[in-house]
């Protein structure tokens, strides 16, 4: 956030204005946004979907997660791929690949952090944390 003072435009400290920026060297951490005012995770956002509040803080997220929607996608792709929506620990929600059998992926299960983005899709990738066929034993 920019404040006016005199002729000189100077940024305002401890500002973030809602941007992401890339806080560690190493590319296996999801960085999202908090809000200052009511404590909300975002993922990619500009103002808070919560207070509308624009003072927004980077955080680190640790990269666990569950599933909550999966979905095999056909179209654009040579082979079916997998969709999924992972809400993470923090609270927020990021749309991902779950990398497994696609008949093994389901909401509810537990997930990991793999890569942040998949080369092709540019997309996080997460693995299971428990084992896709542990209903069948």
């Amino acid at each position: 956030m920019y404040h006016l003072s005199g002729n000189v435009v100077q940024q305002a400290a401890g500002s973030a204005a809602g941007l992401l920026e890339r806080a560690s060297a190493d590319g296996d951490t999801i960085l999202f946004q908090r809000c200052t005012w009511c404590a909300t995770a975002m993922y990619h956002r500009l103002l808070c979907p919560v207070c509308q509040g624009g003072d927004l803080r980077t955080e680190r997220s640790e990269g666990t997660g569950t599933v909550r929607h999966a979905t095999v996608v056909h179209r654009n792709t040579p082979a079916a791929r997998n969709v999924s929506l992972v809400e993470m620990a923090e609270g927020f929600v990021v749309r991902g690949r779950v990398m497994g059998p696609l008949i093994g992926i389901h909401s509810g299960d537990r997930v990991r952090l793999s890569t942040v983005k998949d080369p092709v899709r540019g997309e996080p990738v997460f693995q299971l944390l428990d084992e896709p066929y542990r209903a069948w034993h």
